[in-house]
């Protein structure tokens, strides 16, 4: 009797637990519990006696980013060597980063490096909208510090942008193939062999920026109209700022991305 009271406290506290994690807005928690987390007082109280990885793509790093981060995009193979090759150099704390509350990639991150041997890892999963937003003069936006917060894409033009997995399938099934590219940025293990649109897709990822870049310019020089999708619809966030740049204006993302796919047509 006396273990049955014991495991149904240990269940208790469980659930307890996790509600109060989702109602904070951090699902990833709960699905990683031994990563150790940094807040953001943390973060910022910590700043100079720690090391900063940016475990997102090339593209998202070079868009928006924590000042005086380093990138290892935890999708990349070498992402082992590398965080091994940081900490022979450092004794400091890694604080791993990625886009917010609801990307894993920094709980992914340090439990890649502690998988690696690497000790003294945390995942900061507040992310770096909530960082540039709070701390602008300790964020990097397009090359420049501090940041004028008001040319983070808003929320708003970014929804815009965005057409229901149904809607996106149904419009590049039936227009003339000289009208449109689709183009799958996932990271090779995001898309894991897997093509929604065998034959029609582009596939490059957001760690190579010279292919997208010839990508996204041969279908402005086309005047093709972009259909774009990621794993969950949160990357292409970041790709906008490039399709904007560049001066391209017939873009559209899938809403949720391909989870969002998979939900509509495979579920």
């Amino acid at each position: 009797m006396k273990n049955l009271i014991i495991v149904m406290g240990i269940f208790v506290s469980f659930f307890s637990t996790s509600s109060v994690v989702a109602k904070e807005g951090f699902p990833g928690r709960a699905e990683f519990p031994e990563i150790p987390i940094y807040s953001k007082a943390d973060l910022a109280k910590n700043f100079n006696d720690v090391v900063i990885v940016d475990s997102r793509s090339a593209l998202e790093f070079e868009t928006l980013r924590i000042k005086d981060a380093v990138n290892i995009s935890v999708a990349n193979r070498d992402f082992g060597t590398k965080i091994k090759a940081l900490r022979n150099k450092t004794k400091k704390k890694i604080v791993f980063y990625c886009n917010g509350r609801s990307c894993f990639k920094s709980y992914k991150a340090a439990k890649a490096a502690m998988k690696n041997g690497v000790s003294n890892v945390v995942a900061y999963d507040a992310g770096v909208f909530e960082w540039a937003e709070t701390y602008p003069k300790r964020a990097v936006l397009l090359g420049e510090n501090p940041i004028d917060t008001s040319k983070i894409i808003s929320k708003s033009k970014f929804k815009s942008r965005l057409i229901h997995p149904k809607a996106f399938t149904e419009t590049v099934r039936s227009i003339p193939r000289k009208e449109f590219m689709v183009m799958d940025v996932r990271d090779m293990y995001q898309r894991a062999g897997i093509s929604y649109f065998p034959g029609m897709e582009k596939w490059v990822s957001l760690d190579d920026k010279k292919k997208l870049i010839k990508y996204l310019n041969k279908a402005k020089d086309k005047n093709k109209t972009l259909y774009i999708y990621d794993e969950a619809g949160k990357q292409v966030r970041w790709l906008q700022y490039t399709l904007e740049r560049e001066n391209i204006k017939n873009y559209f993302f899938m809403a949720k991305g391909a989870k969002g796919f998979a939900q509509t047509f495979i579920n």
